[in-house]
């Protein structure tokens, strides 16, 4: 796994990496994932497209989060796999998943949004993300 989850008071740490920016993001969305349910039984069923632009790669990536979280939140969709395109300041990509089914997916915490707390996107030899989200 490209991510880890540390401690943080009432909220959860998330650290991501890759080997480029764009591996960085799909690991920051599947931690996201991985804090509501086990994305290793999310099948990819349907895609949605997502395309966001920000001021600094900071504001991408809350972006990108905060995107993928509204489909959550509206068509109570899961996401277990992404493929992201970065240029510049501009991401477009493709999330995969499926609608929770209570008889398939475990219930964990829901991810009620992003943060800026802690972020910082760090790039030496590979791309480590870090940030947390409110719970």
């Amino acid at each position: 796994m490209g991510f880890q989850f540390f401690d943080h008071t009432a909220d959860v740490g998330i650290k991501a990496w890759g080997k480029t920016l764009e591996e960085a993001f799909e690991n920051s969305a599947l931690a996201v994932f991985e804090i509501m349910t086990d994305t290793s039984k999310v099948e990819p069923k349907v895609s949605v497209d997502v395309q966001v632009e920000g001021y600094d790669l900071e504001n991408l990536l809350y972006r990108w989060i905060e995107s993928l979280l509204f489909y959550y939140d509206t068509e109570l969709l899961l996401f277990s796999k992404f493929q992201v395109k970065i240029d510049g300041l501009s991401l477009k990509a493709q999330a995969f998943g499926e609608r929770f089914d209570e008889k398939k997916h475990e219930r964990r915490t829901v991810v009620k949004a992003m943060t800026y707390h802690e972020m910082s996107i760090k790039t030496n030899g590979k791309v480590e993300i870090t940030f947390v989200v409110d719970i």
